[in-house]
């Protein structure tokens, strides 16, 4: 870390003390980002921490349905996002509006939607999930026909473990699209006695390839106890510095070096300063749509 860069996160320490704000980092930020945390994690698991807390204000460094989901579940705390632009194209790929149509082609259908998704998409929703409880949450369900939004990829694999018909939306990450069959062919052959590790946001032929599909979160639970020594990850390369950290002895190898989100990489120190200097943007989700989302995230986390 530069000395600017030192300075800049001892202000940032300073003021989140003097304004008892906490730090949310995502597993996708960029490493200088990841070290001035309090928390860091997958965006549930953040929100659900920050939750516990007794801070006043979230600095959340994600994405925006991060914030949101955040502010979801923390009312009646301020939930700032450093840069307002950082959005989700999965999660802007379905509108409450889309899928409320598309629930009224399959009315006898339940709708299972993904955390990355928007407020108004949760709210529209009978339950949540996230990639890890995924097949969980829709083998609870007791309908057989399931509306599954917003990532085609997430639902693809869903539907391998399950006897139910899953409905899927159009929808998928830009990131995770980019890392292709050939990348991680090469890079097994570049690294043979590394096991391969993907999330399931990848498509279906790269999932093929894999030893293991997990979230971020199982990740960084997996490779402390995985026997080997090197992994090749599939997911966006933020999480690799983290892995690293936690496991200095063990090698990590993108599975592509294209997989980097744009968006998760607008966050930065000095954005994480202003934010709380001007204590905006602030993140706000209506009340009206906050209950129903909720609603729609403890039945997840009922079945979890």
């Amino acid at each position: 870390m530069s000395k600017l860069d030192s300075s800049i996160a001892v202000e940032i320490r300073r003021l989140a003390k003097k304004k008892n704000a906490v730090i949310l980092s995502h597993n996708y930020q960029p490493g200088e980002v990841q070290n001035i945390a309090d928390y860091l994690g997958d965006s549930l698991e953040l929100s659900r921490q920050a939750a516990k807390t007794s801070a006043d204000t979230i600095v959340f460094c994600g994405v925006h349905f991060m914030a949101e989901t955040a502010s979801i579940l923390s009312p009646d705390k301020i939930v700032l996002i450093p840069d307002k632009k950082a959005g989700c194209p999965m999660a802007n790929m379905i509108s409450a509006e889309r899928l409320h149509s598309l629930r009224a082609k399959h009315p006898k259908a339940t709708v299972v939607s993904y955390v990355n998704s928007t407020a108004e998409v949760k709210a529209e929703s009978d339950i949540c999930c996230t990639s890890a409880n995924a097949v969980r949450v829709v083998k609870s369900r007791e309908e057989k026909d399931i509306i599954f939004v917003p990532d085609k990829y997430l639902a693809a694999y869903v539907a391998g473990f399950v006897e139910k018909e899953i409905i899927p939306w159009n929808g998928f990450c830009p990131t995770h699209v980019k890392i292709l069959p050939e990348h991680v062919t090469r890079q097994k052959e570049l690294h043979p006695e590394a096991e391969v590790i993907v999330h399931p946001e990848c498509t279906p032929p790269v999932i093929e390839l894999a030893d293991e599909v997990l979230s971020t979160g199982g990740m960084c639970k997996h490779a402390k106890k995985s026997a080997f020594s090197e992994m090749i990850v599939g997911t966006e390369i933020g999480l690799l510095y983290r892995l690293r950290k936690e496991n200095p002895k063990k090698k990590f190898y993108p599975a592509s070096d294209k997989a980097i989100c744009p968006n998760m990489k607008k966050i930065s120190l000095d954005k994480i300063l202003w934010a709380l200097q001007d204590m905006k943007p602030e993140v706000k989700v209506p009340e009206e749509i906050r209950v129903q989302a909720k609603k729609a995230l403890d039945r997840m986390l009922a079945v979890s």
